[in-house]
């Protein structure tokens, strides 16, 4: 069996180091925030090169406690992508906004600014909550563009980039680090994985930081004392101290997942197979980190036959995703209808995740290659 994601094999290879860790937590006994989780913050700031990183109890929740940190009142606008995962939309509605979406570019999958600033032009917006999707970084050079010129916030959505980069002018900044505040998940298949859900803010803002470290906390500076109505929302001391582990290995194995999709992108080539897959981009900097390697058919019929074929052959594959957010029936108020994003709607019919992880072996994707051929 191949599979989609195997977080097996990359344990094998530390889990002395893993165990250690927590060991050392428990025998500590301090559980919750303490050392570790200030160890891991600072770490992670230091990758990312930003004053501020704020560890919180999953991704999901470190969007939710980014806008309300930025102040969305209720009924203020926010636009973002209808291509992406459900927590990317459902914060807005949650901090009391409504959810603008703009459809994606049919390249990238990443939202398309030109839309972006047309809607910026007519309507009333206060955040844009760019994706990094499956780890390729938006434009910056466009975004910063229309950061200036309506002067939004930006809130990165950079759940599946850590580690993936972008260029303002001769600037290299990471994904995440460009906007006003940016959040990254490390669900345990994400390319920084916990062994659970877990989550970080992270943001150059004295004061967002702040309030995103008393909101985490049921809105408290100091126990018992609470200046907001927050949540409870921490980073386990023990996936802190993981975390840590894995940090060190991160370029590693982000390295790996770009040799991955260059040897997809080599094979694919060399049997000129009628599918559309990410090309490995020479830019100077690291555009994609392939959180996810996803490719695109022709029409559903192909790819749903593809699919058929590689689960018959014990290869793991997923759809993302496979009903565009502003189709979904819990968003049914804000009037959105089938053929309003006609781009995302058509990804969603047309293309499916191949295995990609960084212990995958060469034979396993010259095997998976090889069965999607004998469809194509």
């Amino acid at each position: 069996m191949i599979p989609l994601f195997d977080l097996t094999r990359q344990y094998e290879k530390i889990r002395s180091e893993v165990l250690e860790a927590v060991d050392k937590v428990i025998s500590d006994g301090r559980v919750i925030l303490g050392p570790s989780v200030e160890k891991f913050e600072k770490e992670l700031a230091e990758y990312l090169n930003v004053k501020h990183a704020i560890g919180v109890a999953n991704g999901s929740d470190a969007l939710v406690i980014s806008l309300h940190a930025i102040g969305i009142e209720k009924g203020e606008k926010v636009l973002t992508t209808p291509y992406t995962f459900f927590a990317t939309a459902s914060c807005i509605v949650r901090n009391g906004g409504v959810p603008v979406f703009v459809d994606v570019e049919p390249e990238t999958y990443n939202i398309d600014l030109n839309q972006v600033e047309q809607v910026l032009k007519k309507k009333n917006i206060k955040v844009v909550i760019p994706v990094h999707l499956f780890g390729r970084t938006v434009d910056f050079e466009k975004l910063d563009f229309l950061k200036q010129k309506f002067g939004v916030k930006i809130l990165e959505d950079a759940a599946q980039s850590i580690g993936s980069e972008g260029k303002i002018g001769n600037i290299v900044k990471k994904s995440g680090t460009f906007g006003d505040i940016g959040i990254f998940s490390f669900f345990p298949t994400k390319n920084l994985g916990a062994y659970g859900d877990a989550g970080a803010i992270v943001t150059n803002d004295d004061q967002l930081a702040e309030r995103a470290r008393m909101l985490r906390q049921h809105g408290s500076k100091k126990k018992y004392y609470h200046e907001m109505i927050g949540y409870n929302s921490r980073l386990d001391s023990i996936h802190a101290a993981i975390l840590s582990i894995k940090l060190k290995h991160l370029e590693e194995w982000t390295q790996r997942r770009i040799e991955i999709a260059k040897l997809y992108q080599k094979i694919f080539e060399e049997k000129k197979l009628p599918l559309k897959y990410p090309k490995v981009e020479e830019k100077g900097y690291r555009s994609h980190v392939y959180h996810q390697y996803v490719v695109e058919f022709e029409d559903e019929k192909t790819r749903d036959r593809v699919r058929e074929h590689l689960t018959k052959n014990e290869i793991g594959t997923a759809l993302y995703y496979p009903l565009p957010l502003h189709l979904q029936k819990c968003f049914a108020e804000y009037g959105y209808k089938q053929g309003d994003f006609p781009v995302a709607e058509k990804l969603s019919k047309t293309t499916l995740a191949l295995p990609i992880f960084p212990e995958l072996t060469d034979e396993e994707i010259e095997f998976v290659v090889e069965k999607i051929s004998e469809v194509l």
